[in-house]
């Protein structure tokens, strides 16, 4: 499943709610967290549930919930919205400190009918620090690195190079990989920067991040834009996958393209490659 852009809309917007399709983003959170106020959430909870019943409501991307932590609000969220018929793909949960949080929430989906995966947001010093046990859980789908609530946990300073934040950064990225769940970047919250958005994403896809968060439709494009593949890229995954394709057919674990052996490691790189290109309708290698 292909996650470039995340876009987070407030749970307590229907009109947003309906609009957010029409973003291009891959996958859809409405908010009951952080974008609702206290005094809002009970409304929240009925436009979210009123969107997601509609049978209307049906877009080609994932649509997700991000409910309140646990045990601070997501067992009302989930009571007031699931019901028969909703459509529902995810649940994002925030502030995950241990793999407990996962099983918590995933037993309760279940219980209502609805074990759906969970996106788990890295967002504290005690979330970073179990984030391989948390991406290790058997709901967890993807790791999610929340930059600013961290900084907030750990009283950092944020700064444009982001240097306090790296090491968690990395680690999220490194204990998704090793438990073979996707990774999604932290928001960019300068959302009228494009060039900074951009460079910002550029890094997330050299750390080997699968995707990044976006508060807002006008983040969408260039997020996307990014995690496609250049052509460059495309031209040189294809002649590895046909390359693999003939080796396979001769029974050959390593072969040879344009002068360097592609082994394992190269081919999961271009199957990456391919992943993402086709996201954005490009055909890559043979089928």
């Amino acid at each position: 499943m292909v996650r470039r852009s995340v876009l987070f809309t407030p749970g307590d917007r229907p009109e947003m709610m309906r609009k957010a399709p029409g973003s291009g983003a891959d996958v859809l959170v409405f908010d009951l967290e952080d974008a609702v106020a206290p005094g809002r959430k009970a409304r929240g909870r009925e436009a979210v549930r009123d969107c997601l019943a509609d049978p209307a409501f049906d877009p080609d991307a994932e649509v997700c919930l991000r409910v309140n932590p646990v045990g601070a609000g997501a067992t009302e969220d989930l009571a007031a919205v699931l019901e028969d018929g909703i459509r529902l793909d995810a649940v994002v949960a925030p502030k995950v400190a241990s793999p407990s949080d996962v099983e918590e929430l995933a037993s309760s989906l279940a219980d209502a009918g609805h074990p759906v995966p969970i996106l788990a947001l890295i967002e504290s010093a005690r979330g970073v620090l179990a984030a391989d046990r948390i991406a290790a859980a058997e709901a967890t789908d993807a790791l999610i690195f929340g930059a600013e609530d961290l900084a907030a946990d750990v009283g950092a300073s944020r700064t444009d190079d982001g240097l306090e934040v790296l090491y968690a950064r990395q680690r999220v990225v490194i204990a998704a990989a090793a438990e073979g769940c996707a990774a999604i970047d932290t928001v960019y919250t300068a959302f009228d920067d494009e060039a900074g958005l951009r460079e910002e994403t550029a890094l997330a896809v050299e750390f080997g991040y699968d995707g990044k968060l976006a508060i807002h439709p006008a983040q969408v494009g260039p997020i996307n834009e990014t995690f496609t593949p250049e052509e460059s890229e495309i031209e040189w995954a294809t002649a590895v996958l046909e390359g693999a394709k003939e080796a396979a057919a001769a029974d050959r674990g390593v072969f040879e393209v344009d002068g360097e052996m592609i082994d394992a490691p190269l081919l999961a790189r271009a199957e990456r490659i391919r992943e993402r290109a086709e996201a954005a309708g490009r055909q890559v290698g043979p089928d």
